[in-house]
């Protein structure tokens, strides 16, 4: 079976082809914005344009707009091929890449949140989550359990608030390559984006009138 994988949570745009456990292709560039105008076209010069039988896709938390781009693009393709089409969360990723740096260790996530916040969650050895993700802002962060490693792109600023991490860092920004190793556990076919945190206005209805 195939399979393509898509990454678009972060300032990083990724995807990889798999036939198998076997990588065909992939490409991974660090692009900020303008993943809607990326994302197509790497996809596109994939061998065989892409195509596979399944297809995963990043649900964040991250970048409101890329994990959008990235579903309605999943969706589009998985319906044009019928197609599988399964989500992840993006921070199992990360932690998944730091497993590859530092086997059987468990790590602590932060990457770029909303409003000055980081969004943060905590992955055992086996990679899978140990409680929720929160979205805190980075004083809070440093006030709770975190696991022996950091990784993700608010690592090294978490780092420099706690020099107790100094060495023990990985800046990581999420690679499709590497979505084989999210625990299947993680999969799901529910496609909605993780948000990490609340809305910020409280729908009308939901108002208490005055």
């Amino acid at each position: 079976m195939r399979m393509l994988a898509i990454e678009t949570a972060s300032e990083a745009c990724s995807v990889a082809l798999f036939d198998g456990d076997d990588l065909i292709a992939s490409d991974h560039r660090t692009i900020g914005r303008g993943h809607a105008e990326a994302l197509v076209p790497m996809i596109g010069a994939l061998p065989g344009k892409g195509r596979a039988e399944r297809i995963l896709v990043s649900l964040g938390p991250g970048s409101f707009t890329g994990v959008r781009i990235g579903l309605a693009t999943a969706r589009a393709l998985g319906f044009a091929w019928n197609a599988e089409v399964l989500g992840y969360p993006t921070l199992a990723l990360i932690a998944a890449q730091a497993r590859e740096e530092h086997p059987g260790a468990p790590v602590t996530v932060a990457v770029n949140g909303g409003h000055g916040e980081w969004f943060v969650a905590d992955f055992g050895a086996d990679g899978m989550p140990q409680g929720e993700t929160v979205s805190i802002a980075p004083e809070a962060a440093l006030r709770r359990p975190r696991g022996p490693f950091l990784a993700g792109n608010r690592a090294d600023a978490m780092a420099a608030l706690d020099p107790e991490f100094a060495g023990r860092t990985l800046a990581l920004l999420p690679d499709a390559r590497l979505v084989p190793m999210v625990p299947a556990a993680l999969l799901t076919s529910a496609l909605a984006p993780i948000y990490g945190r609340g809305p910020d206005a409280t729908p009308m209805a939901a108002r208490t009138p005055a």
